[in-house]
């Protein structure tokens, strides 16, 4: 793995983003966290223009800021997952399984509309935990491993 993959889930402690054990990769899991930047995602100005547009970036004040940070941070963490293992050699649909973990299990349906954009065939096998709190901020508001299988070519 190689520093120069700014996009792909960087940790940001002394840990493996992800490590292959065989047929399989495992991420560590992954938070919305930008790496180049070393900033958190809050909301739909940390992301793409495109993507928050295709979230529902509405341009209302109300809406945008009660669903943009959920929205944003999912479409942050996926696209993270998406571009680590796209980097091992995969593709989305070479993963099998999601454990995700919410501050707010309320999040759940916004973060589900995102999944779908990344997962649009057969969904992965997929864990659901409400959590007290995630690090490193209170503003973190979900974070998501992932496994793949990824046969040694």
């Amino acid at each position: 793995m190689s520093s120069a993959n700014t996009g792909i889930a960087q940790p940001l402690a002394r840990y493996a983003a992800w490590r292959r054990a065989g047929d399989f990769i495992f991420l560590s899991g992954v938070i919305a966290v930008d790496p180049a930047a070393k900033r958190i995602v809050r909301g739909y100005d940390d992301i793409p223009a495109d993507a928050a547009t295709l979230l529902g970036r509405t341009g209302e004040f109300s809406s945008d800021i009660k669903e943009g940070p959920i929205l944003a941070q999912s479409w942050a963490v996926l696209d993270s997952i998406r571009q680590t293992v796209e980097s091992a050699g995969g593709q989305m649909s070479d993963v099998f399984k999601l454990v995700q973990y919410f501050r707010n299990l309320d999040h759940f349906p916004h973060y589900s509309r995102v999944r779908k954009l990344f997962f649009p065939g057969e969904p992965p096998a997929s864990t659901v935990v409400e959590v007290s709190a995630m690090l490193p901020t209170p503003e973190i508001l979900i974070e998501v491993e992932a496994s793949a299988y990824l046969p040694l070519r």
